[in-house]
């Protein structure tokens, strides 16, 4: 697997967190992503994962925006319903921004889903789009979304339907997250 995203700037303060996990909960909270956190957690990486009782918007709070902004690295778990989700999709756009402006390291992890699916917004990620461009709330964030989204897949990642997860872990330990 090839290095994560990284820009070439990189910031001279000291981050918070080693490691910003994002991801749908409805998904992967009480799977794949509780494995890893835990996983990562045992090995000593300080990573964030937002709490199942967090209140829910169209916009995500300046709380979560200072996480990913402390995050040495970012993982996105692109799962079924991950574009389904404004608050996922908003914080995708945060962590892209990071890695722009602030060097933060990006891995996007395909869990169950085909890159392909992300990138050109197929499948469950064209339905979910189509749906958000139908609210009035969301429609004009859509453009912005589906930008991201083509961005994120096109980063080197991580796709669980051809590697373990001990592999993953592994990779992870050697980037020095």
């Amino acid at each position: 697997m090839a290095d994560p995203s990284s820009s070439s700037s990189s910031s001279s303060f000291q981050r918070s967190y080693d490691v910003f996990l994002s991801f749908r909960g409805e998904d992967t909270r009480n799977s794949f992503t509780a494995h890893l956190y835990k996983e990562l957690r045992t090995k000593g990486i300080n990573t964030f994962i937002d709490d199942d009782k967090l209140e829910r918007g169209d916009v995500i709070s300046s709380a979560l925006v200072a996480a990913i902004q402390n995050s040495k690295f970012s993982l996105i778990v692109l799962s079924e319903n991950y574009a389904s989700s404004g608050w996922c999709l908003e914080e995708l756009v945060k962590i892209l921004e990071c890695m722009r402006t602030m060097g933060q390291r990006v891995l996007p992890i395909f869990y169950n889903v085909d890159p392909s699916h992300v990138r050109h917004h197929k499948g469950h990620f064209g339905e979910a789009l189509a749906k958000h461009e139908e609210n009035l709330r969301t429609m004009e964030r859509v453009p912005i979304w589906r930008d991201a989204l083509t961005q994120v897949a096109n980063l080197s990642g991580w796709d669980s339907r051809n590697k373990e997860l001990k592999k993953l872990k592994e990779y992870l330990l050697t980037c020095r997250v």
